[in-house]
């Protein structure tokens, strides 16, 4: 996935309204960006950090930046959320995730369950249909990435969709996307939401496949990296 444009570089002021930060631009106008990204943003939304936004593809669009990216003790980390289903779209199209290889189509926001959407939905003839749900990670600790940053009850019910899938005989795959290179692994955060953790351990063992990719983070653009193992 690459940028449609440019990023501009500033300094983050203050992030607020949870959709919303105040960013000092390099040339000193201070601008107001959209921020698409519900979660805490824990270690990622500090006063002073570098920043980088891109300018809005819509020129009547009210706000006219986007936060994209952050600089994190000197490495690049993605905060906003409506960029993984692409990464993961083009991903699998292009073959970089091989455990998602070998279906014929590819389909997103399907209808499913109940009252709910899968974020990818991938068919071919003669194989059970595959439910993708997508996960954007950015929160580390220690040497970990970790999910969720704030607790998710939406989360808790994509698990429980994905193990109604299995029990229908569909495949069902929770991808967790971590838009950061300094990982060495993955676990859920049970210490922020434990209800999520025990809820990803069951839909492990009911059949539910987890997978986890880091990204190759660069100012032009976002693409899939190597996997991170999951901690058990």
């Amino acid at each position: 996935m690459k940028f449609h444009a440019p990023l501009i570089r500033g300094t983050l002021i203050k992030r607020y309204k949870r959709f919303m930060a105040d960013v000092s631009l390099d040339d000193g106008q201070v601008i107001t960006a959209h921020l698409a990204n519900s979660g805490a943003m824990l270690g990622t939304a500090d006063p002073g950090m570098e920043v980088w936004l891109s300018p809005a593809a819509n020129p009547d669009r009210k706000l006219k930046y986007s936060w994209e990216l952050v600089r994190v003790d000197g490495h690049l980390v993605g905060v906003n959320t409506a960029h993984p289903n692409a990464i993961a779209a083009e991903a699998i199209k292009d073959g970089a995730i091989p455990q998602l290889t070998g279906y014929t189509t590819l389909r997103r926001e399907v209808k499913y369950g109940i009252n709910s959407r899968i974020d990818l939905l991938l068919e071919a003839d003669g194989r059970p249909p595959c439910y993708v749900e997508v996960k954007n990670v950015h929160l580390k600790r220690g040497d970990w990435a970790e999910f969720p940053d704030a607790v998710t009850v939406r989360g808790t019910k994509h698990l429980t969709e994905l193990r109604a899938m299995v029990a229908q005989g569909a495949r069902a795959v929770m991808l967790y996307l971590v838009q950061r290179q300094d990982c060495t692994g993955f676990r859920p955060a049970a210490h922020i939401d434990p209800v999520y953790a025990a809820g990803l351990a069951q839909a492990r063992k009911d059949g539910v496949e987890a997978l986890c990719h880091t990204c190759h983070m660069s100012l032009d653009g976002i693409h899939i990296g190597p996997m991170l193992p999951i901690a058990e």
